[in-house]
């Protein structure tokens, strides 16, 4: 059971992103290099998204789930990586009272480095759109706009989903 939580949402984040070709390593967005292999992190935590009709998987790299894990998030460590992976959501052609991932819709990151991102606070923003990963160009501060009612928690909207222990 422990198996299943911790890899459910990376599975379905990898079996629902097919970006274009195996070998196809999108542009960077904001400056900021793709992260492969962000497919297989961990979950931190799941979130629905009322106000646009989403659902979304946030994974973290291993210093992230590390944190989120041991409570360490305010502020997050540097050389945490927090992924955001967003559907639209639908319902289930048998299972109508369910909500389910539907059209892909983005794959967003913050990247803390509090000497690389010190202009910004501590942060590093990019985010690639469509199952095509195309660069999001309109730059870092609509992200930073975005987050700043929790400039208090770190920057990060994300409670770290309760997870039993080993």
């Amino acid at each position: 059971m422990k198996l299943t939580a911790k890899l459910a949402l990376p599975l379905l984040a990898a079996a629902s992103l097919n970006v274009a070709g195996a070998d196809h390593v999108p542009g960077p967005s904001h400056g900021i290099a793709y992260p492969t292999g962000w497919q297989n992190w961990a979950t931190i935590a799941v979130s629905h998204r009322t106000d646009n009709n989403t659902l979304r998987a946030i994974l973290g790299n291993k210093i992230a789930v590390k944190a989120a894990r041991e409570g360490n998030t305010n502020p997050w460590p540097d050389g945490a990586i927090i992924g955001k992976v967003v559907w639209k959501d639908t319902t289930l052609e048998n299972w109508n009272t369910a909500t389910a991932p539907g059209e892909f819709v983005h794959a967003e990151f913050m990247f803390k480095d509090s000497t690389q991102y010190a202009d910004t606070y501590n942060w590093g923003w990019a985010r690639w759109v469509g199952l095509e990963q195309t660069p999001f160009g309109k730059g870092a501060q609509v992200c930073i706009d975005c987050h700043t009612p929790v400039q208090g928690r770190d920057w990060v909207f994300t409670d770290p989903a309760p997870f039993p222990g080993e």
